[in-house]
């Protein structure tokens, strides 16, 4: 018996893989952490998480592991995991080279991207912006990640595809949190929009500097909050 229908089935999403116990704790821990549920800094409590979640404490530090790879998770010198709270340098430096890569696959995709993917990514951008005012804080992001991702994709270099899903790992609280700069989200649309500019023309050069100078934004971002941040703070 022929197993294609199987295969038609996989091509068209009528089979999924089931996901496991650890990563849906994951995304669970992730959502708490971007939403600043779990602040940076914050200590995780294994057994108490666990029960809350609804798991084992396996699939739990399975979870945690995942996260520790993205860098929303870190261990102390006891292996006790807290939330990870990078300093100001240490993410301007990550994003400085997500901007370089971003860069890079924005330049390539001018010359490697399909027309359908362009559209694709165009119709991503003007859905953030048709939702700017109605879409959830985490909805917006996931938006605007997928635009970024698109923009990625559509290069067609594994090499970079792979390294910028590392780096931009990383970086989901820090881009989260920049994305959720409501006086800025004018700003943000804008250069969306300078970026599909550029790419529906193939402009390379256009488009690489576009997304530098957007990835710029997200540096200038990050350093505001964190300046609020400081001044907010209670003194001892």
């Amino acid at each position: 018996m022929s197993d294609a229908w199987l295969d038609t089935l996989k091509q068209e999403g009528g089979v999924r893989p089931r996901r496991t116990l650890a990563e849906e704790a994951a995304d669970n821990l992730r959502e708490f952490i971007l939403l600043g549920k779990l602040t940076p800094g914050t200590a995780i409590p294994e057994r108490d998480l666990a029960e809350a979640l609804g798991v084992s404490r396996t699939p739990l530090r399975e979870a945690l592991r995942l996260l520790e790879i993205e860098g929303l998770v870190e261990y102390s010198a006891t292996r006790r995991p807290r939330v990870a709270d990078p300093s100001l340098h240490e993410l301007t430096q990550y994003i400085s080279v997500l901007g370089a890569l971003e860069a890079l696959a924005g330049e390539t995709a001018c010359r490697e991207a399909t027309m359908a993917e362009i559209a694709d990514i165009v119709r991503l951008a003007a859905r953030m912006a048709e939702g700017s005012d109605t879409l959830k804080p985490l909805d917006f992001f996931r938006l605007d990640m997928q635009f970024h991702a698109a923009i990625v994709e559509a290069s067609r270099n594994e090499p970079l595809i792979e390294t910028h899903r590392q780096y931009n790992a990383r970086l989901w609280r820090a881009r989260f949190l920049s994305s959720q700069q409501v006086d800025r989200r004018d700003n943000t649309l804008s250069q969306h929009a300078e970026i599909t500019d550029a790419l529906q023309k193939r402009d390379a050069k256009a488009t690489r500097r576009a997304l530098r100078d957007h990835l710029k934004s997200t540096i200038e971002n990050i350093a505001r909050i964190r300046s609020q941040d400081n001044e907010e703070a209670p003194e001892d």
